[in-house]
């Protein structure tokens, strides 16, 4: 069985053939397989089954033909091994019995022990790197994001986090010392994944867009900087994601020791390139609601956003967040299909028109 390693060049802005594909949440909602597997066991039950995990992970692989898997997981896995107690509530998300609102709630979380607490999560990540032919992705979710569940007690419905943001202003020890605990928590997560094989990691900041570029900068970039400089000696290709409405704060994500930034599609490739710099390859970046709409469409746009991708090397097709359940199955499928033989006649025609160029020259 070949191996696929698309994904891993173009995050490391290598040389590709094909545009590579994945999709933020491919591994589950929009699968009925999937949901059938709902109807027995819950996110939970399913992620400490690291079998049955690991056959959900492989779904959008075997039925999409993307070019990675990503871990069917949690981003708030890894709080009950630092003693948070907490539920993923249908229809809410998690809702966390002891919420943190006091130094003494900081206080009282314990470092993680991976091994001893989060061993399904491990064993599930070694059945992948076995079975795959094609990259494993897994992840871990931001100190803000986290933080946000974590105070507020359960997703702010408005988004407008104001427990979240009553502490960070007026509480800025209390804070700093949460983010440092959750910045530790991280860090060693996702160095266990990729101790047990994982391919590439990626940092899910998803709600980090509510705050201002100044109060990104204060509040949340240090550790962010922190992550991604402990990571940094590892040649697994590593992922930062900031969520949702974050366009203005790229130009001071510039700088962070991470391969590639993922994109919303409230900023084109080309300005999200202009804003960070070329150090980076790109993920992104389209709205994932494009799929209620006819085929012709999905690729009309799905063909603009490639070209500009592929202007630079460094670039990875994927949705600007994550995929809506109620999505079909069957147009990611030929959305897939569509990425790979367009980038593909793209790319031939744009290395035959440098060759060209460079002839006359």
């Amino acid at each position: 069985m070949s191996y696929n390693d698309l994904f891993l060049r173009a995050c490391m802005k290598q040389e590709v053939d094909t545009v590579p594909v994945w999709f933020m949440r491919q591994a589950g909602r929009t699968d009925p397989d999937y949901r059938k597997i709902k109807e027995k066991y819950s996110l939970l039950e399913i992620s400490k089954q690291p079998e049955l995990a690991a056959e959900v992970t492989m779904m959008p692989v075997k039925k999409l033909g993307v070019d990675a898997a990503i871990l069917y997981s949690d981003i708030m896995n890894p709080v009950a091994s630092i003693g948070i107690d907490f539920d993923i509530v249908k229809d809410v998300g998690p809702v966390i019995h002891n919420p943190i609102r006091t130094t003494d709630d900081v206080k009282k979380l314990k470092p993680i022990d991976v091994e001893q607490d989060l061993p399904h999560i491990i064993k599930t990540i070694e059945l992948l790197v076995q079975e795959l032919n094609v990259p494993l992705i897994t992840f871990a979710g931001a100190p803000f994001t986290i933080a946000s569940y974590l105070i507020e007690g359960k997703p702010s419905k408005k988004q407008d986090y104001i427990r979240t943001k009553t502490m960070m202003y007026s509480e800025p020890d209390v804070w700093f010392m949460l983010m440092d605990k959750l910045g530790d928590m991280i860090i060693t997560y996702l160095k266990s994944h990729i101790a047990a094989g994982a391919k590439a990691v990626q940092v899910f900041d998803s709600w980090v867009g509510a705050l201002s570029p100044a109060d990104f900068q204060k509040y949340v970039l240090p550790t962010i900087q922190r992550i991604f400089a402990e990571l940094s000696h590892l040649e697994q290709p590593k992922i930062y994601y900031p969520g949702v409405s974050s366009g203005e704060l790229l130009p001071h994500v510039r700088g962070i020791h991470a391969d590639v930034i993922g994109l919303d599609w409230k900023v084109s490739i080309a300005e999200g390139r202009k804003r960070l710099g070329s150090q980076y390859a790109i993920q992104g970046n389209l709205d994932p609601f494009v799929l209620t709409g006819p085929m012709a469409l999905i690729q009309a746009q799905a063909k603009a956003i490639i070209d500009e991708g592929i202007q630079q090397p460094g670039y990875v097709f994927n949705f600007g967040h994550g995929v809506f359940p109620e999505a079909s199955i069957d147009k990611m499928k030929e959305l897939t299909a569509f990425v790979h033989d367009y980038s593909r006649q793209a790319l031939k025609a744009r290395g035959a028109l440098t060759q060209e160029s460079g002839v006359r020259a």
